[in-house]
């Protein structure tokens, strides 16, 4: 994951780059009163609950379109879309926006549309408010994922994801309602599918270690933009030990353009460009949380196993989730029903150019 923190207000007219940057006259406090967008659930719930009980933080102001079940916080029903969320904001000295959507199945347009203009309010009402300190959080994938790309990838480097509706976030985490991405999807595939000579590197967040980093930037620890995320990553070899999964190795280009198409008919809820997120590496090396002092408490293959124990009775390919029944099915294919389908094409081209030939 990244965080952009900063005690300035940014502009935003997509969700990845502040284009205009204007100081406020707010002073961060020592014990401040932190607003968490997002707080009936998903990461702002997780980090509500932690705040609500740190001694960094003097109060929690629990904002969302519904009231939560977390006690010793002061609810403000507000839809973070909405202009009036200033008017929420007062006595407010630090704004966390974690109140976004990452879900694989909901409409892109729609959810790309809710998580723009939810950010592109919050900065504006946290303006508005004189509010001196912003947490803005968004998924590492904001640098892209490339076969190219260097691992680990400076927090400096370009962010190079392409200006398309894909979402994708190696978050897991524990919990009655565990993270639900495209990443934690591939995961319970009956085969991982890898692309034909581009090794994928994983590296995952805990939900603990996000909300753990976030209470280390509302706290002052930090300043500035910062990837969280467990330190390193794992090779291929050591996902497929871990998870017990084993790989399937096609084409890229035949990989990409099949799930592209079965996605424009309708069979799989990720275009191909999310797919790149699965294939290619996009490590973050956490460099500006490591020289502050902070150290995550989980480590890759730690994720991985929670993963790998969350993903029993689920069953999804090339990101949709499937009845057990179909799953059965797809698994009795061996590489289940979209790499399969991906997998015959494979082999059809094989077999026409020895043909050709």
């Amino acid at each position: 994951m990244t965080v952009t923190l900063s005690r300035r207000k940014h502009t935003v007219t997509n969700a990845r780059r502040p284009v205009r940057q204007e100081r406020t006259d707010a002073r961060h406090q020592t014990m401040p009163v932190v607003a968490v967008t997002g707080a009936a659930g998903g990461i702002g719930h997780t980090l509500t609950v932690r705040l609500a009980a740190s001694p960094r933080v003097k109060k929690v102001i629990a904002i969302d379109s519904r009231r939560g079940d977390i006690a010793g916080v002061t609810w403000r029903v507000a839809d973070v879309r909405d202009p009036a969320l200033a008017g929420r904001l007062h006595g407010v000295d630090v704004v966390v926006h974690a109140d976004f959507d990452l879900t694989p199945d909901s409409d892109a347009r729609q959810r790309r549309a809710f998580n723009v203009r939810g950010a592109q309010t919050v900065l504006t009402a946290a303006a508005a408010a004189r509010i001196g300190r912003v947490v803005l959080v968004t998924s590492a994938m904001v640098y892209g994922a490339r076969p190219d790309n260097e691992v680990p990838l400076s927090e400096r480097a370009p962010l190079a994801a392409d200006a398309d509706n894909s979402v994708a976030a190696a978050l897991v985490g524990a919990g009655p309602d565990p993270v639900d991405t495209l990443v934690t999807r591939h995961f319970e595939a009956p085969r991982l599918l890898t692309a034909k000579g581009c090794a994928p590197r994983w590296q995952f967040c805990h939900v603990d270690d996000l909300s753990s980093a976030l209470e280390f930037a509302v706290g002052g620890g930090i300043d500035g933009g910062f990837a969280v995320g467990s330190d390193g990553w794992l090779e291929q070899e050591e996902v497929e030990r871990i998870s017990g999964l084993k790989s399937i190795e096609l084409p890229a280009r035949l990989t990409l353009g099949t799930v592209q198409r079965l996605h424009q008919v309708g069979l799989t809820p990720a275009p191909a460009m999310d797919l790149r997120y699965v294939l290619y590496p996009w490590v973050v090396d956490c460099a500006a949380l490591r020289e502050a002092g902070w150290r995550p408490a989980f480590g890759n293959a730690d994720a991985l196993r929670l993963l790998i124990d969350q993903r029993k009775g689920r069953h999804a390919v090339a990101g949709r989730r499937i009845a057990r029944k179909e799953a059965t099915i797809a698994t009795a294919g061996a590489a289940g029903a979209t790499v399969a389908v991906i997998g015959t094409a494979a082999i059809v081209r094989r077999a026409r150019r020895r043909h050709r030939g």
